[in-house]
């Protein structure tokens, strides 16, 4: 009985537990990730330049976002009071927060900084421009991110031509691939 506990012992050292931590498959980062895309947002804008900014969110938002639940296709962000807002972005309910959940599609506040918010807002309002959100995702600290792009609307010729440039790349990639 003593020996079989000696072993054991022996078994459960620092060294062997070095070994399977070293050994052990490293999973990826399940915090970083994307969380919803606009992909509709290139093809109506000219986006001329993007940053990134914060966004203030409950905690039955985040949980409903680490499960996927939001959208963000139809949004778009304004300068009002002084403060950028995230206007009509949806975010799945948490089934878990039944009492205390979140309304769906609620304003949310972004967090930039001052001289970002000034460069926002002069954008907007002299050069008459639009703030539309590109990506929400997780950084690699787990907070939630949200890129925004100054852009500029498309008219309905730029938009035939963006498209025929991306069938013209499309059939030229097949014809490279078939020719060899």
């Amino acid at each position: 009985m003593a020996r079989a506990a000696a072993e054991c012992r022996a078994l459960d050292s620092a060294p062997r537990l070095a070994y399977l931590k070293a050994t052990m498959v490293q999973k990826s980062d399940p915090n970083s990730k994307l969380i919803a895309e606009n992909r509709r947002a290139r093809f109506d804008y000219h986006i001329e330049s993007d940053l990134e900014a914060g966004i203030m969110l409950l905690g039955s938002e985040v949980k409903s976002l680490r499960q996927g639940g939001s959208n963000i296709g139809e949004s778009y962000a304004s300068v009002e009071n002084g403060e950028l807002w995230l206007i009509n972005s949806y975010i799945a309910p948490y089934l878990q927060a039944k009492t205390w959940g979140h309304e769906e599609r609620r304003h949310r506040k972004l967090l930039v900084s001052r001289k970002e918010l000034a460069r926002l807002w002069s954008a907007t309002a002299r050069e008459g421009m639009t703030i539309v959100p590109i990506k929400m995702y997780f950084n690699e600290r787990g907070i939630v991110k949200l890129k925004l792009g100054i852009a500029k609307g498309k008219k309905l010729a730029d938009k035939r031509e963006t498209s025929a440039k991306r069938d013209w790349e499309r059939q030229k990639a097949r014809l490279l691939k078939q020719g060899g």
